[in-house]
């Protein structure tokens, strides 16, 4: 199984931390890569299809913020799930994350918009195909009720 991250640009690398950070305490492989939809489509387009030439369980987790147009192109471009995972921006009020969440008919990106979510989701994603991943996901929402039961406790 494969987690690929793909950023719209390299400034989007210390929020794409934040997922990789998650996934690694799931053990979930992953590589992160660089490929804007407005500025690279070619590049982008010939490395998705590298990716869906292999047949291993995949999901794709796209960062890019502004004008989204990734997550949309990668989803429209493979058959694995995607997930968008956009950096929240204060300069337009968080309008911009409209760009992640209005996509084309026959387009459909998940939208996530906290980078440890991502990670989960991608793990549950892939869990349906992986006993052992699916344990941990389990384990980790039994420690997060333990948690919470143990604060109401006082």
């Amino acid at each position: 199984m494969l987690v690929i991250l793909i950023l719209g640009s390299p400034a989007d690398r210390d929020f794409a931390a934040k997922i990789t950070a998650a996934l690694d305490e799931y053990d979930i492989p992953h590589v992160t890569r660089i490929a804007s939809a407005h500025k690279v489509p070619r590049y982008l387009l010939d490395m998705l299809a590298a990716y869906e030439a292999d047949p291993q369980p995949k999901v794709y987790i796209t960062v890019a913020g502004r004008s989204n147009a990734l997550s949309g192109m990668v989803d429209a471009s493979v058959a694995a799930p995607v997930i968008a995972c956009p950096p929240y921006s204060d300069k337009f009020g968080g309008a911009d994350v409209f760009s992640s969440l209005r996509t084309p008919s026959g387009v459909a990106p998940a939208v996530v918009l906290e980078p440890d979510n991502a990670a989960l989701l991608a793990a549950k994603i892939l869990g349906v195909g992986d006993a052992a991943l699916r344990a941990k996901v389990l384990a980790m929402q039994e420690q997060q009720r333990q948690r919470l039961y143990a604060a109401d406790h006082v």
